[in-house]
């Protein structure tokens, strides 16, 4: 039987990315009605597809200003240290990295990890591999993102096409003042979000864990150094 929590995030209304597919398939419901029977089967079926695809759910942050939360649904692929993407200017030193594979089942809405200001974003066009392979993070289009928290140190978080999708959506703007939880774009339709944790930050989290973005914390911000 389903649990409260199942039936609220099936029954979540959808973000606006997937209004387009939506009418679309609306527009061949009709057609179907007044032409061909499998019009109707086939817009129905992709209507409700896309109502499953794009739900969007409510999620409740943990109350705590120093943590990391999940940035996206998903299972974690990748635990590391490496160097956050170039177009950031964040400097080549090697970061732990945190990487999250959404599969075409998942939530798509991804979020801010952390309380902080937008401090810069670059798309930058790419490959469409497999999200789940290592080099995706290199070769695939991205968006990454780059927030300058509290105490002045950076985290980044970079939005992955995968071998299904071909469209990221980022609703953030550089200065944005975000919380860690807060909406700020979506992927079509399979992907993977990398984040970049600053340094001698220790994930809390291990791969094949299953994350629940804006809620699973990723791991707790020590106290900046200072000196």
């Amino acid at each position: 039987m389903a649990t409260d929590y199942t039936w609220k995030l099936l029954a979540a209304p959808p973000h606006p990315a997937g209004r387009p597919f939506l009418y679309a398939s609306l527009v061949l419901i009709l057609l179907g009605l007044v032409a061909a029977h499998w019009l109707f089967w086939l817009g129905a079926g992709l209507f409700l597809f896309c109502l499953f695809f794009f739900r969007d759910p409510e999620r409740v942050p943990p109350l705590a200003a120093n943590v990391v939360v999940a940035p996206a649904d998903g299972l974690v692929c990748l635990i590391d240290d490496a160097a956050p993407p170039a177009e950031l200017d964040l400097g080549e030193a090697p970061l732990p990295r945190v990487a999250i594979f959404l599969s075409v089942l998942n939530v798509h809405v991804t979020r801010m990890p952390a309380d902080g200001v937008v401090s810069r974003i670059a798309y930058r066009p790419g490959r469409f591999l497999n999200a789940s392979l290592d080099k995706a993070s290199e070769e695939n289009e991205r968006n990454a993102v780059a927030l300058r928290l509290a105490d002045g140190r950076a985290l980044a978080v970079v939005q992955i096409a995968g071998l299904v999708a071909r469209r990221i959506v980022c609703d953030a703007r550089e200065a944005d003042s975000v919380r860690a939880g807060d909406r700020f774009g979506i992927i079509r339709f399979g992907s993977r979000v990398d984040v970049y944790l600053p340094p001698g930050t220790a994930p809390l989290v291990r791969p094949g864990q299953t994350m629940v973005g804006g809620e699973t914390v990723l791991a707790m911000l020590a106290a900046a150094e200072t000196g």
